[in-house]
């Protein structure tokens, strides 16, 4: 597997041990915050400022993010931030759906003590996170993405397919970019901590059909949203 491929499966709070990883966190960070938008042209001469490495680091870094789908190269033309559309999105979404409710499945069906124990630690320390996001703190709501991603990271990390979570893992992160864009513009109305409540009970509950269905309505509520955005959403144009 290559250095994007270990990268996305051991997460973000690994310290990097190289410039190029850093440089890569970093970019990856700002491009699924919406920090660099859709269809942006990546110059290297002016990232090497901004992020305060060589030349030599910033492409290698860029070529990590063409791995994951989240910079296109262009030949000699550079490298732009890979464009949204709807039809991506949901693309996108439906084989998330396919493959996280398989592993949720297999997670459910194989998982011990300690996975259950796990579970239990995610959602506890989500539920502690989402009940301060009523404040509206930039730090708070970092805290609630990082342990949402725990969370669902928990709830399937007993699948034994490390090519599935592996996917899924990708998924996820574009699923991310297009939601946290999203929020720039139109925060989407629903109970976050209610769905989750449920597909915890469900997955506690070792209740596989009902824990799967319940994970498919909560990613495909973010689709429903992002298809109810403005066209100029997937042009570039988002507002920051």
């Amino acid at each position: 597997m290559n250095d994007a491929n270990v990268l996305a499966e051991t997460g973000e709070m690994q310290e990097p041990k190289t410039l190029v990883e850093a440089a890569y966190k970093q970019l990856r960070r700002d491009i699924i915050e919406g920090v660099h938008v859709p269809g942006e042209k990546l110059r290297v001469e002016h990232l090497r400022e901004h992020y305060d490495v060589g030349a030599g680091t910033l492409r290698e870094a860029l070529l990590l993010l063409v791995t994951d789908a989240l910079v296109v190269a262009q030949g000699q033309r550079g490298f732009r931030v890979a464009p949204i559309s709807v039809a991506d999105f949901e693309d996108i979404t439906r084989t998330r759906v396919l493959l996280e409710t398989e592993a949720l499945r297999q997670s459910i069906s194989r998982g011990n003590d300690e996975w259950e124990a796990s579970v239990v630690a995610a959602f506890h320390r989500l539920s502690r996170a989402e009940q301060k996001l009523a404040d509206h703190d930039a730090g708070t709501t970092e805290e609630w993405e990082r342990r949402n991603r725990a969370f669902h990271e928990a709830l399937i990390a007993a699948c034994p397919s490390r090519w599935i979570r592996h996917f899924q893992t990708i998924l996820y992160q574009q699923s991310e970019r297009y939601r946290r864009i999203s929020l720039f513009r139109q925060p989407i109305a629903r109970d976050i901590h209610a769905e989750h409540q449920a597909l915890f009970d469900a997955t506690i509950a070792r209740d596989v059909t009902r824990a799967s269905s319940i994970l498919t309505e909560h990613i495909l509520r973010t689709l429903d949203a992002i298809k109810r955005m403005p066209p100029d959403f997937f042009n570039g144009k988002q507002n920051h």
